[in-house]
Formats: structure tokens, C-alpha cells, sequence
């Protein structure tokens, strides 16, 4: 049996690309990915990753088979933002956490996105025998954590590495933005593990009072528990959480798992931009794949956008992108009856999705595109019983020779985006423009 083609991908921690190991038996790939935390609908900025490492979990399904591959994707679903909105719609944060995890999933489904090996929610994971908590405790017993004011921090002086992944001096972390500054730390590096809860507040007891896990804890606990390991292969997510997410979850695993790397490769995507801004909820300028795809957005046109640029790269998002991304595909429908299940070159090569795209159709289902019948791609987004009626008056004003009249009727429809075509037999199909 040949050897499957050998798939290399920058790892931000050495700064090179590194190839990476093959499946063997017993032990599958696993990739995890930090995934959204269910307060508002996603944004395109978000939909980013989801497309990235979908395209890069179909990639390894195809060069080692389906059963090699586990996936696992989180749900942030316990945040100070969730409770805000729950507190500001007076109903629980579970039913905020639900509704947008459930958005969540239809919008990257309609992007194409396959659904993850495992999707876990934090909440799922406060407790049990490789939880939040046990981990936390882990970390207190080995001194590298510390209990101050109802809360449980990990203490960054005990570990040596600290700052490794992002490569950040301690003046360049303390002004990180997401550092909170608290007098009850014995470091403005030191971050929150376990944090109390006020009555009103959801909560788990715990050897440190009620209370609730910090953000970072979570991905750590997780990926121990449905991913089985404690050093797994790919890690992902933005580049917005290499520092101080990632470099937290590296200093917290490793100390708990007696020095053993979180992950062999680190891969972080580039911001999507709103011409030289990122694009983020706090400054407002967002367009959410849901307000594309109520526009009549194909999914497909959307996902071919997000994999224009490469991953590593920033994407500049604007109509003109998506309108070339949708012209594109109409293109290949217009001459191809399916996609490929091959893998062009360009993917083996730190993910270069741009020059992989240039190839297509090759490749076309590991890039999650052409996944549409192609003559239900031409009538997408048209009332095709309304055409059918004008299609009818069309023929047969062409069989009645009324030329004024069937000119007229081809160009009301081509005004409202659909073209017409006659055959050389003489029949008659349409399409969108």
C-alpha cells in the first residue's frame, strides 16, 4: 500500500513549516480548534476558522480515510457576555448559550462546513475525572497555582516557558489587552483558573467555594477529555488567541501533564479585515454569513471567498470579493458536473488554498466546493415555477415567429438576472445571469 503524500504546515511555536505524522494504529490525528463562545450570531471574522480547519479536516479525511481523523471543535458556553444577555432578555443563560450554538452550527453547515468528530460544551467538562476542576486541582497540588479572594490562579513565574508561543516579554504581556490587572495576583501576568459566582450567577461547588471556570482552563480540560491525549497533533484558532489564550493553555496542560507538550503543530489564521480595520463586534463593523445568505448569497460563494486568500494572510472583505467568488463558480458549474476528490498539490504545501483554487475543479470536495447538483446551481436562488410560465409564453412566441414579443419576454427575465439560451435544435433553458 503507497504512502500517503506528506502534508507540512507552518507551526507558529517554531516558526517553520514541520510535516506532519501519519496516522497509526491506535492513535488517529487529532485536531482541535477553539471554537465560539454562544452570545450573538457569528460573524464572518468567525466564520473564518470554522472554513479554514473544515478544509484542512477534510484534506487529512482524504489522505488517510475518515476513521483517522478526530476532530474536535468547543462551545464556549459559560461568559460574562452570555450572562449579560441573558440578564438583559430575563431568561437563563443556558437558553442564550442554546439558541446561538445552534445558529452557530446552521451557518457553517450552510458554508459547507462538515459537522466535527466532537463538539464539546464547556459546561459539559467543569467536573468529572479529567474536568475543569481536577485539572485545577492538579495545579494548585503541584504549587504552580494559587487560591487569593474566592479565586484560583496560575502563578506564570512557575513556568519558565511562559511567553514562548507568542514571543512576548513580560512588559509586551502585561499590556496585552485581554490581561486583567487585579490586586489579589501576585503577577499581572497570573491568570484566572476558577473565579466565584454570585447567587444569581451559574455555578459548580468546588474545593474553592462556588464558582465557575475561567475562559483559558476550558480548551485545556476538554482536549484531555474527548481527545484522550495530552499532547495532541494541530491546535487552531485566530491569531487574535496565540496570546494570552494559547499561551495560557500551553503553561496550564504542560504543568498539569508533568511537562508534555499541549500540541505538536500551532496553526492560527489571519483577520478578516473591513478595508484596513478588523472586522469585530465591539467596533461594529461585522456582516454576519446569516445577512449574506438571507441576501441570496450561495454558501459555496461565501466559502470560496473565505478560501481566496491563504490562511496565514489577512482577507480584506468587500461585495466585489464576493461577487468575483460567485461569478467564479458559476464558471465551473457552467462546466462541470461535479466535484473532485483528488488533492491538488498547492494543499500539501501549508494549506495554499489560493493556488489549490486556481486547479479546480481538481480538488473541489476537499475544498468543500462544487458540492451542488450543477443544474440546480443555475436555477438557485429563482422562483423556477414563475420562469416556467414565462419560458412557455417564450416558445411560443418564438413558434408563432412573434420575434417583438419573444425579445421582450428575454429581456424582462434577463433584467431580473436570468439569461435564456436556445439550443441548437431549438430548445429553450435558462439560467441565472
Amino acid at each position: 500500500m503507497s504512502q500517503a503524500p506528506v502534508l507540512r504546515l507552518f507551526d507558529t511555536m517554531r516558526r517553520e513549516k514541520v510535516a506532519v505524522r501519519a496516522p497509526e494504529r491506535g492513535r488517529p490525528l487529532t485536531l482541535y480548534v477553539c471554537g465560539p463562545t454562544v452570545y450573538g450570531r457569528a460573524h464572518i471574522g468567525n466564520a473564518r476558522p470554522a472554513v479554514v480547519f473544515d478544509t484542512l479536516f477534510r484534506l487529512l479525511r482524504q489522505l488517510h480515510g475518515a476513521g483517522q481523523i478526530v476532530y474536535a471543535r468547543n462551545f464556549t458556553d459559560i461568559d460574562d457576555k452570555i450572562m449579560a444577555r441573558a440578564v438583559a432578555e430575563n431568561v437563563a443563560p443556558e437558553v442564550i448559550a442554546r439558541r446561538y450554538e445552534a445558529l452557530y452550527r446552521a451557518d457553517m453547515a450552510a458554508l459547507g462546513c462538515l459537522e466535527p468528530t466532537h463538539t464539546p460544551r464547556a459546561t459539559e467538562h467543569v467536573a468529572g475525572p479529567h474536568g475543569m476542576i481536577a485539572m485545577i486541582e492538579a495545579l494548585v497540588a503541584r504549587g504552580v497555582a494559587y487560591v487569593a479572594k474566592g479565586h484560583v490562579l496560575f502563578e506564570t513565574a512557575r513556568f519558565p516557558a511562559y511567553g514562548q508561543l507568542s514571543r512576548r516579554n513580560l512588559d509586551e504581556m502585561v499590556a496585552g489587552a485581554r490581561v486583567e490587572v487585579a490586586p489579589y495576583k501576585r503577577s499581572p501576568t497570573d491568570f484566572v483558573l476558577w473565579k466565584p459566582s454570585l447567587p444569581d450567577q451559574p455555578g459548580w461547588e468546588s474545593p474553592w467555594g462556588r464558582g465557575r471556570p475561567g475562559w483559558h482552563i476550558e480548551c485545556s480540560a476538554m482536549i484531555r477529555a474527548v481527545l484522550g491525549t495530552e499532547t495532541i497533533d494541530i491546535h487552531g484558532g485566530g491569531l487574535d488567541l496565540i496570546f494570552p489564550h494559547h499561551e495560557n493553555e500551553i503553561a496550564q496542560s504542560c504543568c498539569a501533564h508533568d511537562g508534555a507538550p499541549l500540541a505538536r503543530i500551532w496553526m492560527h489564521n489571519g483577520f478578516v479585515q473591513m478595508g484596513k480595520t478588523k472586522m469585530s463586534k465591539s467596533l461594529g463593523n461585522i456582516v454576519t454569513p446569516a445577512e449574506l445568505l438571507e441576501a441570496g448569497w450561495p454558501g459555496e460563494a461565501i466559502r470560496l471567498a473565505l478560501l481566496s486568500a491563504h490562511y496565514r494572510q489577512p482577507l480584506v472583505w468587500t461585495d466585489r470579493l464576493l461577487s468575483q467568488a460567485k461569478a467564479q463558480l458559476d464558471r465551473l458549474y457552467r462546466r462541470s458536473s461535479s466535484g473532485s476528490a483528488g488533492v491538488p498539490a498547492a494543499l500539501l504545501d501549508d494549506l495554499n488554498t489560493p493556488e489549490a483554487i486556481s486547479a479546480l475543479p481538481d480538488g473541489a470536495d476537499v475544498l468543500g466546493l462544487l458540492q451542488q447538483d450543477p443544474a440546480e446551481w443555475r436555477h438557485l436562488g429563482i422562483d423556477a415555477e414563475a420562469v416556467s410560465a414565462d419560458l412557455e409564453r417564450y416558445r411560443a412566441a418564438r413558434a408563432a415567429r412573434d420575434w417583438p414579443a419573444a425579445d421582450a419576454i428575454r429581456d424582462r427575465l434577463r433584467a431580473d438576472g436570468i439569461l435564456l439560451e436556445v439550443g441548437r435544435d431549438g430548445s429553450v433553458s435558462w439560467r441565472r445571469a
